[in-house]
């Protein structure tokens, strides 16, 4: 009887390694299936819940982390919180990496947010009153894109038109309205509305606002603005698989359509 007991305790024991092995195992495969990443809700998180669902059926668990600002998502990145970030464009990545020493590349384009300039005073940008306060975004880029703006519909003239990250205080050449410009975080500028004549806000804050660039914008960025929105990753993980399967699927077909459907030219497709 004991040498019985003994052969089935040895079972047992056996059983419960390879058991356990088999959970490790599975819990280590389901944890390299698994892509975190950030995103800003408004459109990119509501973009990355739609190609979710398409992602599963080739194995791949997409893990959303929403941000609302335009910092963390890229301090996130580096401190390999999350494998991508999906929110900023190029010239932003470019500025934001040489500043902090990062090693951000892009993946692959997606589509373009039209920075459009809002107001709740006035209706026509040819009524815009002398001195009237305008805000603008405080990130170096996303101020110059501004300020091109402003320049490329006759509101102000810069002294170099080119110059992505041009400064109001520095390369306005004239200011025929002696316009106020103050700087404010991307995130805060549609509660700014209120109090400016004008504000230059990022199309999926204006978004998240329940504002409609198409509709509301007085001026709006066209088609063929290079500000491309990317999904981001480090430089050691341009080649991973899941970021490529991910690139893959959100430049395919079913997502243009998808992003005409529901943007309705407020967001545009760069694929």
């Amino acid at each position: 009887m004991k040498k019985y007991t003994k052969i089935l305790f040895t079972l047992f024991a056996l059983l419960s390694i390879f058991t356990l092995s088999s959970c490790g195992a599975s819990k280590k495969t389901a944890e390299k299936n698994v892509l975190k990443i950030g995103a800003t809700p408004v459109p990119h998180a509501e973009i990355l819940n739609y190609v979710k669902p398409i992602l599963e059926k080739d194995g791949i668990t997409l893990q959303i982390i929403e941000f609302n600002d335009y910092i963390k998502p890229n301090e996130a990145l580096y401190d390999e919180e999350i494998l991508a970030n999906f929110f900023q464009h190029t010239p932003y990545m470019n500025s934001f990496a040489k500043d902090k020493g990062y090693d951000l590349v892009s993946a692959g384009s997606i589509h373009v947010e039209p920075l459009g300039v809002y107001s709740k005073n006035i209706t026509d940008i040819k009524d815009i009153p002398d001195g009237a306060a305008v805000t603008l975004p405080n990130d170096p880029t996303n101020h110059g894109r501004a300020l091109i703006l402003l320049h490329n519909n006759g509101i102000i003239t810069l002294k170099d038109p080119t110059n992505l990250s041009s400064y109001y205080k520095n390369d306005i050449a004239e200011n025929p309205h002696n316009l106020e410009f103050t700087e404010i975080e991307a995130a805060m500028l549609p509660r700014t509305l209120n109090d400016v004549a004008l504000a230059v806000i990022n199309t999926n804050y204006a978004l998240d606002a329940d504002l409609n660039p198409t509709e509301d914008a007085l001026l709006i960025e066209g088609k063929e603005s290079p500000y491309a929105n990317i999904i981001t990753v480090l430089e050691k993980n341009k080649n991973n698989e899941m970021i490529k399967k991910l690139t893959e699927t959100l430049q395919s077909d079913e997502i243009k359509k998808f992003i005409e459907e529901k943007y309705k030219g407020a967001i545009i497709p760069a694929f």
